[in-house]
């Protein structure tokens, strides 16, 4: 009887050190291979322009247990910039807009989250670009964590969808606005898998 009840109890002192550890906050890094950075942008006023960047990296800080997420940062090579038409693509990278090859990486930085419904929250950072930081904030619907289904595959992973949007005459981007030939307004999409470290 004294040695079941030590095993119970070594058992139970086990199981609560194995909850505290994944109660911890894990660093969570975003595979590059399953990211997807997106815009949209009015153009004359007849349809929005789709684009993307093909080439960003990002980390972040989540706690699963408390649905605790900090520190995002979310970083972009401007010059990846892909709208599917190579004259346009390369007007996005020059002065007019992105500039380029002057400020080669758009940052975002999040310190914090506010938590807004069970799998939901907004966070608010700042936007670096062209030179300029602002204010920025994203939706992040959180969708689905687990051991990663892929075979071979052992990681534990993380996937998120955020949404957001800012106007680029803040930063100075001021090509097409005043005539209405460019959209000042830009939307933002970003859909990501992210491996725990």
């Amino acid at each position: 009887m004294t040695r079941l009840l030590a095993r119970l109890f070594a058992l139970g002192l086990a199981l609560a050190a194995h909850g505290a550890a994944q109660a911890q906050p894990a660093r969570y890094e975003i595979d590059p291979e399953h990211l997807s950075v997106g815009f949209l942008v009015q153009h004359l006023g007849y349809a929005r322009v789709i684009g993307l960047f093909q080439k960003a990296s990002g980390t972040f800080t989540f706690d699963e247990t408390t649905a605790t997420l900090s520190d995002v940062r979310l970083v972009v090579d401007a010059a990846s910039v892909f709208t599917n038409h190579r004259k346009r693509d390369n007007h996005l990278r020059s002065t007019d807009f992105l500039n380029a090859g002057e400020f080669p990486q758009i940052v975002f930085k999040g310190a914090n989250a506010k938590r807004t419904g069970e799998r939901t929250f907004v966070v608010e950072g700042q936007l670096e670009l062209l030179g300029k930081s602002e204010p920025v904030s994203f939706d992040v619907t959180w969708n689905k964590s687990g051991p990663y289904e892929m075979p071979g595959d052992k990681a534990y992973v993380m996937g998120a969808s955020a949404r957001g949007s800012f106007r680029r005459s803040r930063f100075g981007m001021n090509y097409g606005v005043a005539n209405g030939w460019v959209g000042d307004s830009v939307e933002l999409m970003v859909e990501f898998e992210a491996r725990r470290k």
